[in-house]
């Protein structure tokens, strides 16, 4: 399958951003200027700057070109992305190095994120993430045994775990993410090259399948000068249009 039309265009106004042909403030071409530029319809080029916008490299405003607000590529969790997609996105190359994969009996925390008793089994996996060769993020994840039994027969240096699961059957339904700010014990620090102490972004997630079931609970350290996330939010809803609603209805 072909890559769409808006990731094409996303991926090389991301690209230019990133090497700053565009300086933070300035606009990007016209929307009819992309269009020409990259030969599409007007629905890509909008697709491609609203997932700019996500990312937090531009700010869009109706009539007017996007303008550039940011050089730092941001994670959002308004949609999950797993790591390695993200780096490909963002066009830079994402690299794995697996320190440790073992099956033992769960422990706190994951042991009520996943609705275990003390006597289950899972799978842990600790695993280094970079991003262009550098150190960028810990990666601690506990899988209920039926589902981390399937990494076993998966090389987790060469890719992304969760396409693999998802390859496999595992349906990522619904996620729950935890956003905090930790310091850095030995593990983290000999791993991301920092001081022991340093404030890391960590990302609490747990995942449930299409069943309800919780099979992943995480938890990922990022070096906070090397990744940023951004959430984004809906209006919510004022109950008193729920209740002119009902009303009228």
């Amino acid at each position: 399958m072909s890559e769409p039309r808006y990731e094409v265009v996303a991926r090389e106004l991301r690209l230019r951003i990133l090497r700053h042909d565009y300086n933070v403030g300035e606009s990007l071409p016209s929307e009819s200027a992309l269009c020409a530029q990259f030969d599409v319809s007007r629905g890509p080029v909008r697709q491609a700057l609203a997932m700019l916008k996500n990312e937090g490299l531009v700010a869009i405003s109706r009539g007017k070109p996007a303008i550039v607000r940011s050089f730092d590529v941001t994670q959002t969790l308004d949609t999950f992305t797993p790591f390695t997609q993200w780096a490909r996105l963002t066009g830079r190359d994402a690299g794995s190095r697996t320190i440790e994969i073992s099956r033992r009996r769960v422990t706190e925390p994951a042991r009520t994120a996943l609705g275990a008793s003390a006597d289950d089994f899972v799978v842990e996996v600790l695993r280094l993430r970079l991003l262009d060769d550098e150190p960028t993020m810990l990666e601690r994840t506990t899988y209920t045994e039926s589902v981390g039994s399937l990494l076993f027969d998966f090389d987790t240096d060469s890719g992304s775990i969760t396409d693999f699961l998802s390859s496999r059957g595992v349906q990522f339904e619904s996620m729950r993410h935890v956003l905090d700010a930790v310091a850095a014990n030995g593990a983290d620090a000999e791993n991301l090259a920092i001081d022991v102490g340093s404030p890391l972004l960590r990302e609490r997630r747990t995942s449930w399948n299409n069943l309800g079931e919780a099979f992943e609970f995480a938890d990922d350290r990022y070096r906070p000068d090397r990744v940023a996330f951004s959430i984004v939010n809906a209006r919510t809803i004022d109950p008193r249009d729920s209740i002119d609603n009902s009303v009228s209805s």
